[in-house]
């Protein structure tokens, strides 16, 4: 068989690997062992499993929960003639049985699905018959609920893996606490014994972090227009608000600074060409909500900016994680605006909704499903909170109705519909009350984060529970 040093020259033309990426392969293909690898954002953690994928005998089914992303690895994989397909909602039913017969026959290496696609007797009957190898789970912290992007389907790879045999698994992401670490390993049906942990703590010393008590907007733009000034490469501002996005980039174009933006309203060819004018450096700055980032591998961004507090050390850590990946220095600015604190308090409080809406929200559903589908969102939230345009329940309800697999189709599609019952999560007063306290103290861990006076590298380490690193003498704490 082909060396695996040998072979990540000739399928990814790098003469050697990146930090733990060697000793990681060398788990899963001498040892046969499975492995948890927290890796920064950037720090070559799909080499860990796709160089595996191309060498061992089987396929290797990869369970990924973002389309836009899977769709760039495999146009990526095919660019190097490694034979990978994805199948998800947006591929037609002949392609679905197509892709899913190239995969079992072997003939393709690596198949990116989203969990929801397990919810499929004829998918589940069909993967059962093929030679899987190796099973990765990518952002492997959407299997916690304690995570931050929790996924319902994530939650039941443990009974995926038995349906394919309980194959040899890695699971990467870049974001878990300590409990979410627990909670991925016991949500794979895994033990501490059988797994290995690997971790590379804060491995990205280029990455100068800085904050700025920040009182009003004339201190916001004036920070953000010092930044632009002195860095000339690209760089990302990100904004909790849309309507807020909107304002600053009024006023930042008309100082001059030519810019894309990019939230989640903009339509899906518009966002497209963003991303695309970003990444081949005919747009140099994007102002975005953190709807952007996921699938960004630019190696020069030079700055990342938080113009307003992030939800949490997860979403932060994972955004700053895309400056810097070239190894040259750049900057992580966090501006705190005690007024941002409210705007996230108030988008805790509609993401989390208690049991008692999401009973009144279904039972709409289920008895007015035809005005839903006609009349849309502004219906239900008339129906549900007086058309109060600053509550975002609804659009909350809906999102975890369908990633619960209660619903199929969608309001804006006028096909939604409900094929189960609420699951008894959503029911559950005391279970939507903890959930509602957890998120508040990440909430509170930004703000800790923001007051700390010892190195910010050291305090992000520690959040991790990965104790011990040193101070890093680059950060705004440090120095």
């Amino acid at each position: 068989m082909i060396e695996i040093k040998e072979a990540l020259q000739k399928y990814f033309g790098h003469s050697s690997f990146r930090g733990l990426q060697e000793t990681i392969i060398k788990r899963l293909m001498e040892d046969k062992g499975h492995c948890l690898v927290l890796m920064p954002t950037g720090g070559g953690k799909s080499i860990c499993y796709q160089l595996p994928a191309i060498l061992f005998e089987g396929g290797t089914i990869v369970i990924s929960p973002l389309i836009a992303l899977m769709q760039d690895q495999v146009d990526a994989l095919k660019r190097k003639n490694i034979p990978a397909e994805f199948i998800n909602s947006t591929v037609t039913p002949s392609q679905r049985a197509e892709r899913l017969k190239s995969f079992v026959e072997g003939k393709t290496k690596l198949l990116y699905v989203t969990p929801e696609r397990f919810r499929k007797l004829e998918f589940v009957e069909a993967i059962k018959q093929a030679n899987v190898s190796l099973l990765a789970v990518d952002e492997a912290h959407c299997i916690s609920e304690w995570g931050h992007d929790f996924r319902p389907d994530y939650s039941r790879i443990a009974e995926f893996r038995n349906l394919i045999g309980n194959p040899l698994t890695i699971a990467l992401t870049a974001t878990a606490t300590h409990d979410v670490q627990k909670d991925i390993i016991s949500k794979l049906g895994l033990t501490k014994n059988e797994i290995k942990i690997f971790h590379e703590g804060i491995e990205r010393p280029n990455l100068r972090l800085e904050t700025s008590d920040i009182f009003d907007e004339n201190e916001t733009l004036s920070a953000i227009f010092k930044i632009l000034d002195k860095y000339k490469g690209a760089g990302i501002i990100y904004f909790a608000l849309i309507k807020k996005l909107e304002y600053y980039s009024q006023i930042i174009g008309d100082k001059g600074f030519k810019h894309g933006v990019y939230h989640g309203k903009l339509e899906a060819k518009e966002r497209k060409r963003t991303q695309r004018d970003f990444l081949s450096g005919r747009q140099n700055l994007i102002l975005a909500t953190n709807a952007f980032g996921m699938g960004i591998d630019k190696p020069d961004i030079r700055f990342v900016i938080h113009s307003e507090i992030p939800s949490s050390i997860e979403s932060y850590y994972q955004e700053i994680g895309r400056a810097g990946r070239d190894g040259k220095d750049s900057l992580c600015m966090l501006l705190y605006n005690q007024q941002d604190l409210y705007t996230q308090m108030e988008f805790i409080k509609w993401a989390n909704p208690d049991a008692d809406y999401y009973s009144r929200m279904y039972d709409l559903l289920k008895n007015n499903l035809d005005a839903v589908n006609s009349m849309g969102v502004d219906y239900i939230r008339e129906q549900m909170s007086f058309k109060d345009r600053n509550d975002f329940r609804v659009e909350t309800v809906l999102a975890m109705l369908d990633r619960y697999g209660v619903t199929e189709g969608s309001v804006d599609g006028k096909d939604l519909s409900i094929i189960a019952a609420m699951p008894s999560e959503l029911h559950d007063e005391k279970y939507l009350k903890e959930k509602l306290m957890n998120d508040n103290k990440k909430l509170l861990s930004v703000v800790n984060y923001f007051k700390s006076v010892t190195c910010r590298r050291v305090y992000i380490s520690d959040y991790f529970g990965f104790p011990g690193e040193k101070p890093c003498n680059n950060c705004d704490a440090c120095n």
